[in-house]
């Protein structure tokens, strides 16, 4: 079936007038905005604008009082003037007395001073190595020591006995007239064996002492005894 339209009910017709009265209506509206925003910003512009004169206090000016000059120094005036004065003073003057007759004087008993004691040189022992003149024994050298020694020892019996045998080291000193002493043993094998080596250490003739730079002194000399059953 189909349909029929009124030509008063159709809106085509119109959409011309409708568009219209839409574009007025718009721009009345852009107008009233303009309008409206341009009297603000006139009222805002003559607030900004609008200052206050006010009288600034200005701060009185002050000037600094210069410091007062320094007090000049007076001069002596001198005068060839001279005033006479009277001597009516009188000066009174303490005598010190130097009579000591009430004075005591304590009498201390004489203390004898003690002598002063000299001090001691100590004097190095140099090893037999390194001493200038090594001392001589006997007019000869070290192993003619060496041969007296073994010609004076006597083999203990306890140590014969056990068979005990070795090597003791004995340390003597030659003084500087040419005695031995402090004779010990150093390195020792067995009690009876180190007491004989000391024994025939003790027992040595005096040597002719070492020198140092032409001067006699003590020599340290180390000498070993082999003990050697047979």
């Amino acid at each position: 079936m189909e349909i029929k339209k009124s030509p008063k009910a159709n809106l085509e017709n119109k959409k011309t007038l409708f568009r219209e009265i839409g574009l007025i209506a718009a721009l009345a509206l852009v107008l009233l905005v303009f309008e409206w925003s341009s009297t603000d910003k006139e009222v805002s512009s003559l607030a900004a604008n609008t200052t206050v004169i006010t009288d600034e206090e200005q701060a009185p000016i002050t000037q600094e009082t210069p410091p007062p000059p320094p007090e000049q120094i007076k001069e002596p005036v001198m005068t060839e003037e001279l005033q006479i004065v009277e001597n009516d003073v009188k000066v009174e003057t303490d005598f010190i007395s130097t009579d000591d007759s009430d004075q005591k004087i304590e009498i201390k008993p004489y203390v004898e001073a003690k002598p002063v004691e000299e001090e001691v040189e100590v004097e190095e022992e140099i090893p037999f190595a390194i001493v200038e003149d090594k001392p001589m024994f006997q007019g000869k050298d070290a192993n003619e020591f060496t041969k007296w020694v073994y010609n004076n020892i006597e083999y203990p019996e306890i140590a014969k006995e056990n068979g005990i045998q070795g090597r003791v080291t004995v340390q003597f000193t030659i003084d500087k007239d040419g005695s031995v002493k402090d004779v010990k043993v150093l390195r020792g094998v067995d009690s009876s064996l180190d007491k004989e080596a000391v024994r025939v250490i003790q027992k040595s003739p005096k040597w002719s002492p070492g020198k140092q730079r032409n001067k006699p002194v003590k020599v340290k000399y180390t000498f070993p005894i082999i003990f050697q059953l047979r």
